[in-house]
């Protein structure tokens, strides 16, 4: 769908900051759709048609406390002045107009409001309110809803309304269901919905509230001070016991810039309070389990690492700490997790932990950098563990027997391994380089000896479904060994 930005550029000749103007409009009018009971139209004149008699629909909004009047999605459609009369005349008085317009499907005229939106002292566009036929005469709090939409509109006209601070509808905001206060330039209350006056007994205020300020009822809100104070939308939530939450959004009314009372939204958010207490309590259990697992896979660790020393024939020393790097570095994923427990961990966190360990558990007998470039970012946490694996087998490969016998007779050669990571589309690229003597004319990854790379070989096809190339680099190029692993950053399921 075509943006409203996308709209005014291609219709209008609307500076940005009028733009973003009707975007705070567009981001908050559903306040408005709700109180009148309607549904809002947008529009702006349509620079692309020559003869200037037609109208862009810039947006559209339909009420939730009404059935809609417009089926069809008219955005981006272009409207004949001649069925709108009334919005040329807005343009062109800058008063608001109210009167009829006919509708197709709708079989008798509906009473209609143009509303113009000023902004920087020049009229940009015209809000259109569509009156749906309301459920017989108007209820008490319709009245009050309708009185409240009208102060509104007044302030659309002189800029005050949107709010450059905040918007006021939308997503997680109190709807005008949920319960509106109106209060006067005092701080008194004018009236309460039903509504709301439940939202007040369930923070223990059972007295009448009607001509009364929230203090003498018994309720200290300074989110309706700061309000009337600073004529700025405010928000406070209200506990009255762990069980019990009531939102209150805050929305000044002006008139002539001063501000002549606020409407208050009430939500409450006690369910929605608890299934968040109910979340982390969930993320509290996952990250101790990713904890304790660590703790497990350390102590598995110093275990190895123990029988090592007690161990007197070489090879089996060798296969020990082997065994116990291997943990140590599935031990480095949980130990992520354990900070920040979910389905996805920030890999770049795991290869600083995993070039330590290498060089902690590494004795190498000449002088080794590891130097790491690039990023992966956030990857899956079934893609990390065995990554993570593949890649300390990897580093510890290139830093153990890429030098061996290489750099003279004094070894003074400085050995570097350089780790690239990088995202290629969907695909996590880690290239392991080295500047070292280069693989062995009739090495064979398919074939590999070493159970080090019989482990990575396998992780990165079978598990990873990736590739994995290691190649000699030339003379010319630096030498050295190339290594390169491909894997989707999204495993099949």
């Amino acid at each position: 769908m075509t943006t409203l930005a996308e709209l005014c550029e291609e219709h209008t000749s609307l500076s940005s900051m009028a733009i973003d103007h009707l975007l705070r409009l567009t981001a908050s009018w559903s306040l408005l759709a709700d109180l009148s009971f309607s549904d809002m139209v947008l529009v702006a004149p349509d620079e692309e048609i020559s003869d200037d008699e037609s109208f862009v629909v810039l947006g559209q909004v339909r009420p939730n406390n009404r059935s809609t009047l417009i089926v069809d999605d008219l955005i981006g459609t272009s409207q004949p002045s001649s069925q709108w009369p009334l919005v040329r005349e807005a343009f062109m008085s800058g008063e608001r107009g109210a009167g009829e317009v006919a509708l197709p499907g709708v079989d008798q005229a509906v009473p209609v409001w143009c509303i113009p939106v000023r902004f920087d002292g020049r009229i940009i566009a015209v809000l259109v309110r569509l009156q749906g036929p309301l459920r017989g005469p108007a209820s008490l709090y319709e009245q009050a809803y309708l009185s409240i939409f009208e102060r509104l509109c007044s302030m659309v006209s002189d800029t005050t309304f949107p709010y450059r601070e905040d918007t006021v509808a939308g997503p997680g905001m109190p709807r005008v269901g949920d319960g509106i206060i109106l209060i006067n330039d005092v701080g008194e209350v004018e009236f309460a919905t039903p509504n709301a006056t439940n939202a007040l007994h369930r923070l223990g205020v059972y007295t009448s509230t009607e001509g009364k300020t929230f203090a003498a009822a018994g309720l200290r809100l300074r989110v309706v001070e700061r309000c009337l104070e600073y004529g700025i939308p405010a928000m406070e939530e209200v506990d009255r016991s762990s069980d019990v939450a009531i939102l209150f959004h805050c929305v000044p009314l002006f008139e002539v810039g001063v501000v002549t009372g606020v409407v208050v939204l009430l939500r409450d958010v006690s369910d929605l309070r608890q299934l968040n207490r109910l979340v982390l309590n969930k993320e509290a259990a996952v990250r101790e389990v990713h904890h304790r697992v660590k703790n497990n896979l350390q102590t598995i660790s110093s275990l190895l690492r123990l029988q090592a020393r007690r161990s007197d024939e070489h090879e089996t020393v060798v296969a020990l700490q082997e065994a116990e790097r291997r943990v140590r570095s599935i031990a480095v994923v949980h130990e992520v997790l354990s900070r920040e427990p979910g389905e996805e961990v920030v890999f770049d966190e795991i290869v600083r932990s995993i070039v330590l360990l290498v060089e902690d558990t590494v004795l190498a007998l000449h002088p080794v950098e590891i130097v790491v470039n690039g990023e992966l970012g956030t990857l899956p946490t079934d893609l990390a563990t065995p990554l993570a694996l593949a890649l300390t087998e990897l580093l510890t490969n290139a830093v153990e027997h890429a030098f061996i016998d290489f750099g003279g007779p004094d070894n003074e050669h400085v050995g570097i391994v350089t780790l690239d990571l990088s995202i290629d589309g969907d695909d996590a690229v880690a290239e392991i380089r080295d500047n070292g003597r280069g693989l062995d004319d009739d090495f064979k990854l398919d074939v590999a000896t070493s159970l080090g790379l019989s482990i990575v070989r396998d992780l990165v096809r079978s598990q990873l479904n990736g590739k994995i190339e290691m190649t000699t680099v030339g003379d010319d190029e630096g030498g050295g060994t190339l290594i390169r692993v491909v894997v989707p950053t999204e495993l099949a399921t």
